[in-house]
């Protein structure tokens, strides 16, 4: 089947992705609690990250990482959503999908926590 928005082209194809993009965002919020207690806690870790006396690169690898944490389960809520469009019985395949997507979401929690650590912790990334 295609897609009638791929016939789309130009401004008329972005302007439409823009709502395509708040609508997942929206309905990431209203349904997943997670995402709700990540977008918080970035709503306070961005703004201190910028407020910070730290170089550009330590507030952008701060910044991103958060925002990774973001990312990452957005994509996870998208394949737990088709995972269970396709079907809401217990399957081995079904249940190693989600649980990729949460092992990706648990590292990209790691990771933002280590590069906090790393710059706020003032250790060089640089050999000696």
């Amino acid at each position: 089947m295609h897609s009638p928005q791929k016939g789309k082209r130009g401004i008329k194809r972005i302007w439409n992705g823009l709502f395509y993009s708040l609508d997942g965002f929206a309905a990431a919020f209203k349904y997943e609690d997670a995402f709700r207690v990540e977008v918080v806690l970035a709503l306070a870790l961005i703004p201190l990250a910028f407020s910070m006396h730290i170089g550009a690169i330590g507030k952008a690898l701060m910044i991103a990482s958060v925002l990774l944490v973001l990312i990452v389960e957005l994509i996870n809520s998208a394949i737990e959503a088709i995972t269970d469009r396709v079907s809401l019985e217990n399957h081995v395949l079904a249940k190693r999908a989600k649980d990729f997507g949460s092992a990706a979401v648990m590292l990209s929690l790691v990771n933002a926590a280590v590069v906090w650590m790393l710059v706020l912790g003032g250790v060089s990334l640089t050999p000696s």
